[in-house]
């Protein structure tokens, strides 16, 4: 056969295969709001960058008939591709084809890019929009899929893995997003869950619809399980591109500097704060007035917002912020927020993201609730990140640090490298009033007018004690700074850390209190 013939034959088969499962396929995918697999990754990433491999790769079921179906590229496509310039490893699962099911030629496709993605140090961006493991091909479907959880694993800390849920995604297939590093949902088109609503109906005798089961809103605002949430595709995938803009490619490189942009000078941080310690503020509106271009993208935002976490610029360096929000349960610790809180560390020191603190807090949060579900555990999890952490730790106490909520938001007693405070704070072990009913309570209960008294005690108190200057004459705080002074401060430290170095004790690894 002439070249010429080959060539026409081989653009022939590229459409046939390209069209996935067919025209009444894709237009049942539409139907349902959802786009095609290859149109999402030609939407995330650089136009005309992407290279598919494995476009002809077929399943090597023999059963049930499936020997006589044709499944173009196994129901999954991968590729390279940039964005921003920068390469990138993606795989899409086609719903289109045998419902995205997963078998084995289609989980050694999803793992050669996995591979692919570790040997090379770029990211790794997976589209879930699957039935689930394919019946027909039995124990070999459960051991791609542990295939995949072991590179997820090996992955960990090394790459940025990026998770986006566009469709179903059920059973031990959860899995593999839960063990990357962020999980993008989208109303009414993600589904998550372990058992599906049918099982639960048979086995506990309850209904359910599969969006409260384990729909966006779900994962987003109780499980936790999701990272980023949006109303459309087109909203997620340009949460994608500006969440990878402030990754490194690997742990084995730097942030991507920028040119420094000011804060936008609707933010004043002078008039932020209010001066009464009990009246809440938006600790975002504080970020904003830090960050390049008050630019803040912010992670998990309608989960546990007691934390507020994410990634802005300082001087074109991207940073990790962890801050208490005193606009819910004025900033407390608890166990959502601490587990929010102490997997943001650990993402940011494995790829060398420096730590910005900002701390307004009145402790932990009391109560039976609170002890029965862990907190002890489950606090001692920012404690153990703060103090494994090596990328350089900046810290401003805003207000309110008292108790065991100073020690563990970024204190230097675990090894902050900075930590700077602003005049009207509060650094005590407790609160003033409850201090001053504790070590004053003879004077109080004794006097004509104990609320007077009472009163007295605590301006006492608050002199005395509940002030940065007894934590500043202690080496426990570096400098008192004025609130307008802090982005310059912030900009110093990190530059004098931004070559940081420290080494610990030999061991294989640590044991945090999961």
């Amino acid at each position: 056969m002439p070249l010429k013939k080959k060539i026409e034959e081989l653009k022939k088969m590229r459409e046939a295969v390209q069209m996935g499962g067919g025209e009444k396929a894709i237009e049942k995918q539409m139907a349902m709001g959802k786009m095609t697999a290859r149109e999402r990754i030609l939407s995330i990433l650089d136009k005309d960058s992407f290279t598919e491999y494995d476009l002809f790769v077929q399943h090597v079921a023999r059963d049930f008939d499936m020997e006589n179906k044709v499944l173009h590229g196994d129901g999954v496509i991968i590729g390279t591709g940039t964005m921003d310039g920068d390469p990138v490893c993606i795989f899409a699962q086609d719903f289109t084809v045998a419902g995205g099911s997963l078998g084995l030629m289609h989980a050694r496709k999803i793992t050669k890019i996995m591979d692919h993605a570790l040997k090379m140090r770029v990211p790794l961006i997976g589209i879930n929009d699957s039935g689930g493991a394919r019946i027909q091909e039995g124990v070999n479907s459960l051991a791609g899929y542990g295939e995949i959880f072991f590179r997820n694993t090996l992955s960990s800390g090394v790459i940025p893995q990026i998770s986006v849920i566009l469709g179903p995604c059920a059973g031990g297939a959860v899995y593999s997003p839960a063990l990357t590093d962020f999980v993008f949902v989208v109303e009414n088109i993600s589904k998550m869950f372990i058992t599906g609503p049918e099982v639960i109906k048979t086995v506990l005798g309850e209904e359910i619809s599969m969006e409260d089961l384990g729909g966006a809103r779900v994962h987003s605002e109780i499980t936790g399980n999701a990272h980023f949430y949006a109303e459309s595709e087109a909203q997620c995938f340009n949460q994608i591109k500006k969440l990878v803009s402030m990754l490194p490619r690997s742990n084995d490189s730097k942030p991507k500097l920028q040119k420094p942009k000011p804060p936008k000078s609707k933010y004043n941080i002078e008039e932020i704060v209010p001066g009464d310690p009990k009246q809440p503020y938006d600790i975002r509106d504080v970020i904003k007035a830090l960050v390049d271009d008050s630019d803040f993208v912010e992670v998990q935002e309608l989960w546990a917002q007691n934390m507020v976490i994410g990634f802005g610029r300082i001087n074109g360096l991207p940073c990790g912020f962890v801050c208490n929000q005193p606009l819910v349960l004025a900033g407390v610790l608890d166990v959502d927020s601490s587990d929010k809180a102490a997997r943001f560390i650990r993402y940011c020191d494995a790829f060398n993201i420096p730590i910005v603190t900002l701390v307004d807090l009145p402790g932990y949060l009391p109560g039976v609730d609170q002890e029965h579900a862990g907190v002890i555990r489950h606090g001692a999890k920012v404690l153990y990140a703060y103090s494994e952490a090596t990328v350089p730790k900046l810290t401003l106490i805003i207000r309110k640090a008292y108790g065991g909520g100073y020690i563990a938001m970024g204190s230097r007693h675990l090894r902050a490298d900075f930590v700077f405070a602003w005049p009207g704070a509060e650094v005590a072990v407790m609160g003033p009033e409850g201090a001053a009913n504790i070590i004053f309570r003879k004077e109080i209960s004794s006097a004509e007018d104990p609320e007077a008294m009472r009163k007295l005690k605590v301006k006492e108190y608050r002199e005395k004690f509940a002030n940065p200057y007894v934590a500043a004459a202690k080496g426990y705080v570096d400098s008192v700074i004025e609130p307008s002074e802090t982005r310059k401060m912030l900009i110093h430290a990190i530059d004098v850390a931004k070559d940081k170095a420290i080494s610990g004790p030999k061991k294989k690894h640590g044991v945090p209190p999961f």
